[in-house]
């Protein structure tokens, strides 16, 4: 596979089938959740060399920088690879909220489970 990344990096990732690796965005300094972003090898390498976060749209089949439209950009403090190579975790300075929908988080809205302290 001919991949933008370096070298080492690009044997480490473990892509799924669509040749994506999922990209946890987390706040640097709260270290809240923010939202779940795709990454291909391309994706990722714009990524560390911009310092701008960059993703895979699946509906849309193309790269998106995250704020390029909406102004609410990402600026990467970090990236971390997993255990397994198979998931991202990006670390950022969220400029304004992080959701499509005006949520600082993508995750705000559905809270599944509570689970109350014993």
């Amino acid at each position: 596979m001919d991949s933008p990344l370096d070298a080492d990096i690009a044997a480490r990732l473990s892509r799924g089938p669509d040749g994506l690796v999922p990209a946890v965005v987390q706040q640097h300094d709260s270290g809240a959740v923010l939202m779940l972003g795709w990454m291909d090898d391309e994706a990722l390498h714009r990524t560390l060399t911009t310092g701008r976060a960059t993703y895979w749209s699946r509906s849309r089949q193309e790269h998106w920088v995250k704020g390029e439209t909406s102004g609410h950009r990402q600026w990467v403090r970090e990236v971390r690879l997993d255990c397994d190579g198979d998931t991202l975790l990006v670390r950022v300075e969220q400029e304004g909220p992080a959701c499509h929908t005006g949520a600082d988080t993508c995750f705000a809205a559905d809270l599944l489970l509570a689970s109350p302290k014993p």
